[in-house]
């Protein structure tokens, strides 16, 4: 009995981490991401945030999260924010994605414990600019309430970033890992692309 349960315990796991794959698989290395528009807001002040604008001046980090005032998403912001100055060095810019309202995500860009005033944070309230990107949309189960007690009422999508060169394709998709080491990972892939660029400039 023990041998079956955990065999069917092991086949549960498989298939959990299959589907978490297939969900964040999304645009690939190489593919052409959509341009995109949206209402951002940085340190509580709203502006328009053109992605096509952002890339002419260095890659853009693009990174997708399920929704404001959550564990994962308040530790990925905050890593993302202590490291706004390396990935600056580097030459590359972020930009923070998710289905939450603008008004939530006022409150997010100034909160000093989270993206403190460093990182704008986009709203794609009806999820198009995530769906373009080949993530999937799902709904939050109703009744969930965030790290501040205020209910989510709203859909989310997988963590997932992208790193985007100034011509518009996918460098690298990081998925499928914890919110800081999301941050590491695209770090790491910045700087790879400094590097080589460095090297183009000294050869």
């Amino acid at each position: 009995m023990n041998k079956t349960r955990l065999a069917a315990g092991l086949a549960a796991v498989c298939a959990s981490v299959l589907a978490s794959t297939s969900a964040w698989a999304a645009l690939k290395e190489g593919d052409a991401v959509p341009d995109f528009k949206l209402q951002a807001s940085l340190a509580g002040k709203e502006f328009s945030y053109a992605l096509k604008d952002a890339l002419k001046k260095g890659p853009v980090v693009v990174y997708f999260y399920p929704s404001a005032y959550t564990g994962g998403c308040n530790i990925q912001a905050h890593t993302f924010a202590v490291n706004v100055d390396k990935f600056a060095t580097a030459g590359a810019s972020i930009i923070g994605v998710s289905l939450d309202s603008i008004k939530r995500l006022n409150d997010f860009s100034a909160d000093p414990e989270y993206c403190a005033g460093k990182i704008p944070v986009a709203s794609d309230a009806d999820g198009k600019v995530s769906k373009a990107f080949d993530l999937a949309v799902s709904e939050i189960p109703a009744g969930r309430k965030d790290t501040r007690g205020v209910e989510i009422d709203h859909a989310r999508v997988d963590r997932t970033t992208f790193i985007v060169t100034p011509d518009g394709k996918v460098a690298a998709t990081v998925g499928g890992l914890p919110p800081a080491a999301n941050v590491e990972k695209a770090l790491e892939v910045v700087q790879g692309l400094n590097g080589s660029k460095a090297e183009g400039k000294k050869s």
